[in-house]
Formats: structure tokens, C-alpha cells, sequence
């Protein structure tokens, strides 16, 4: 099994139109994705949405299996990024999100000057606290109500990894 983080391309389209428009998968992620998530969302996020910032597709032995990414602040946060990710179901529980979210890491430290790197989980999301601590991230708080998603409020536990 070969895990590798690449840039998007056209290739990912079909995947990522088919994968956004799952509920399971979307369940624990910003609302900001649209939904239904179609083709044109997916040629936005291409060649406009996975350029800010290193965000990377997940791929296993060449096939698209997620989405891995570390989104950098602005102004005084600038040495600060947000980490997102998200993989297809049929891939849930294998240990890829936990291998991306190292290489991941590897290559912002190696490639920019951020320092803190930081996610936000929604409670209930027990499997995504689990890669982010397998990746050295420590919980630095719980912030109720922190956030409301179709109709309901969640709440959310805030892991950092400082990186240098």
C-alpha cells in the first residue's frame, strides 16, 4: 500500500462530486461545502479552493481516496493553520487519515513557515480525535455551542501541534 498526498487535478473531479455528496461524509464538515456538491463546485475547488494553502489529495496506490489540508491565517495568525480532512467511507478505520495527517505535516513544516498547526472536531466525531492524537496534536480546549450546523448546535474540542 503506497499513501501519497498530491496536488488536485481534473482526475479527482468524478470522486470528489461523488464523495461531498454523501452524508456521512459531509456529517462533521463545514457547512461552507456546498450541497449538493456538483461538477462546477468540484472545478472551483480544483483550480481555485485547494490553492489556498497546502491542500492535498489523498490518494492509496493511485486511487482518490480524501482530502487533506492545512489552511494558513491571515495577519496575526499567520504562522497558524487550520487542518481539515476528510476521507471517502470505504476508507474509514484503515489508518490513512493518520498517515496523510503525518505527511501532511512533514510538508508544512518542511515547505512554509507556519508554526502552530490546529483542528477544530465536532463532538461526537471520536474517530477524528483519534488521528489527530496519533499525530502528536494535544487538546488545548472544549468550546460548547461552538459551533451550528443545519439546525443544531455542537460542540467542539480544539487540538494544536506546535510544528518548530
Amino acid at each position: 500500500m503506497i499513501l501519497s498526498l498530491k496536488t488536485f487535478s481534473t482526475k479527482h473531479k468524478v470522486s470528489l462530486v461523488n464523495c461531498l455528496n454523501s452524508p456521512n461524509v459531509t456529517r462533521f464538515l463545514s457547512s461552507r461545502i456546498p450541497s449538493p456538491y456538483t461538477e462546477d463546485d468540484a472545478t472551483w475547488w480544483i483550480e481555485h479552493g485547494s490553492k489556498n494553502g497546502i491542500i492535498r489529495a489523498i490518494e492509496v496506490d493511485g486511487e482518490f481516496v480524501g482530502c487533506m489540508g492545512a489552511e494558513p491565517g491571515k495577519f496575526e495568525y499567520a504562522y497558524s493553520a487550520e487542518v481539515g480532512y476528510w476521507l471517502a467511507k470505504p476508507f474509514w478505520g484503515k489508518g490513512y487519515a493518520s498517515k496523510a495527517l503525518a505527511l501532511l505535516v512533514n510538508e508544512v513544516k518542511n515547505n512554509s513557515e507556519i508554526v502552530r498547526l490546529h483542528a477544530s472536531v465536532f463532538v461526537g466525531n471520536q474517530a477524528s480525535c483519534k488521528v489527530l492524537e496519533n499525530c502528536g496534536f494535544i487538546l488545548e480546549g472544549r468550546f460548547k455551542k461552538a459551533v451550528y450546523k443545519q439546525g443544531e448546535f455542537y460542540n467542539t474540542h480544539l487540538y494544536a501541534k506546535i510544528i518548530r
